[in-house]
């Protein structure tokens, strides 16, 4: 494999700079690199052709010097985003072969600051799950595996394609979505970074929508200071988006490598929770001392409704998903089951084009939002959603973030909460509470367990403050010094 594959974004932005590489060249090695790594199952759709395209564009804007901020990264696009003439199928049959005629605006502010598409990453159907094994284009396969086994390991979810493909240096970033914790677990089982931003930073336009008022947008990448490249590309008020925020995007970049000395940060007691792995605890205990060495100062804090977040969560998140997913009936574009009539038509489509997990919260969304049920499930859900931003907005009166771990466990193995929803329901348990009240989270990754898997930690903060999570997460990247990688088996 080319080292070109090796770089960092910010390395390669640059090597391109200082032309000791092409564009062309760049996304070469990234496209041979997919062609070797077939096993893991991390793309859906390749698109080389459109990616050499790209990339000569890019080399001719840099020879005229009118290159952008991204000008030249080859990076992966997850299926969720709609992609201008290429395949978009949020990794369900229910789409079929849905050919987008426009571009979602996430991906239309990286292509205008130059970056390159590989292709279509794998994904959780409709971003529903968190061990990307409910894609219509099967599961995606963690390239970490544990010391001396051979077992197929997730990479979590939904953006499991993501957070492999940037793991196994398939592209040098990737983008990704956070409903409930799909960008920050995924980055924690593969040894990534991830954020997600405060809600409305990215345009959710031209996004597949899963639950409105949860969906944000982010980044996937090698590094704290890649992430916030991307992160500051992708960001940006859209009118088209009622839920974006109309407020300036910094530097984020900028904020790596700032002193974080004086900075208070909270930890959680609630999130101690009964029957985490010693590991991760110890890992905890670790992020601390990091943070303590670096002049913070730690405060304990309480979030007391934190216990509320999982069971609220799903039932505001599959209820705002029946609503969305109304719209998939066989009608417009996408797969269409004939009946004898409309209603059967609709049953058919609907039966054959969603999987087994996007029914299932169909269902329950569709039972929390019926008459007699409404006020007993939603609205009580709405309410304690309320409390949980109400306890992060305490605790952040006396401090200026949060430091707790990022998922409850390493990778496990494909198949094994499978038949048990409610266990993988709880890979969401440190995640959740971020997206209920509207929040920036971001997943560092800062050891390894006995087996030699990644571990992360998660790093909170106010709204609109991604710039401290940037600070100490960089922090507690260049502590943890984590330079482990997956041994290629593929």
């Amino acid at each position: 494999m080319s080292d070109l594959t090796k770089l960092t974004l910010k390395s390669a932005l640059e090597g391109l700079d200082s032309k000791a590489f092409s564009a062309v060249e760049l996304t070469r090695a990234h496209l041979g690199a997919i062609e070797a790594a077939k096993p893991l199952n991390a793309f859906v759709l390749e698109t080389p052709e459109k990616a050499l395209e790209m990339a000569q564009a890019s080399d001719a804007r840099r020879a005229k010097g009118q290159a952008g901020a991204l000008d030249g990264a080859p990076l992966g696009i997850k299926d969720l985003f709609c992609t201008e003439g290429v395949r978009s199928t949020a990794c369900s049959k229910i789409l079929g072969n849905f050919t987008p005629t426009y571009e979602s605006s996430v991906t239309a502010n990286l292509w205008r600051d130059g970056a390159v598409m590989l292709g279509k990453l794998n994904m959780d159907e409709f971003a529903m799950g968190s061990s990307n094994e409910t894609s219509a284009f099967g599961p995606v396969i963690n390239p970490w595996r544990g010391a001396g086994e051979t077992t197929a390991l997730t990479p979590g979810g939904s953006s499991g394609g993501s957070a492999a493909a940037v793991a196994a240096e398939l592209c040098l970033g990737a983008t990704a979505t956070d409903t409930g914790g799909s960008i920050r677990q995924p980055a924690a089982l593969t040894g990534t970074v991830g954020i997600k931003p405060t809600y409305g930073r990215c345009s959710r336009w031209g996004v597949v929508a899963f639950a409105s008022s949860l969906d944000q947008a982010g980044p996937i990448a090698r590094t704290v200071e890649d992430a916030a490249l991307l992160l500051t590309s992708m960001a940006g008020h859209d009118p088209r988006d009622s839920t974006s925020l109309d407020v300036a995007v910094p530097d984020f970049a900028s904020f790596v490598g700032k002193s974080v000395k004086g900075m208070r940060v909270g930890i959680p007691k609630e999130y101690r929770a009964d029957g985490m792995p010693a590991e991760i605890e110890t890992l905890w205990e670790q992020g601390i001392a990091w943070l303590k060495e670096a002049g913070c100062e730690i405060v304990e804090v309480s979030l007391p409704h934190t216990k509320y977040a999982l069971p609220a969560y799903y039932i505001v998140a599959p209820a705002e998903a029946s609503s969305n997913l109304a719209r998939y009936d066989g009608m417009r574009f996408g797969l269409r089951v004939d009946g004898a009539n409309l209603t059967e038509t609709y049953e058919k489509t609907r039966a054959a084009g969603f999987g087994e997990e996007v029914k299932r919260r169909i269902l329950i969304g569709t039972y929390v939002l019926s008459a007699g049920y409404y006020d007993a499930y939603y609205l009580k859900a709405q309410k304690v959603r309320q409390r949980i931003a109400d306890d992060f907005d305490q605790a952040f009166e006396r401090v200026d973030a949060l430091l707790t771990p990022t998922a409850p466990s390493a990778a496990f193995p494909l198949g094994e909460n499978a038949d048990d929803p409610v266990a993988m329901y709880l890979n969401d348990i440190f995640t959740v509470t971020v997206n209920l009240a509207g929040l920036p989270g971001m997943s560092v990754p800062a050891g390894v367990d006995a087996k030699g898997l990644p571990l992360g930690l998660q790093l909170i903060g106010r709204a609109l403050d991604e710039g401290s999570l940037f600070s100490l997460g960089g922090v507690i990247e260049k502590a943890a010094g984590f330079s482990a990688k997956p041994q290629r088996w593929w």
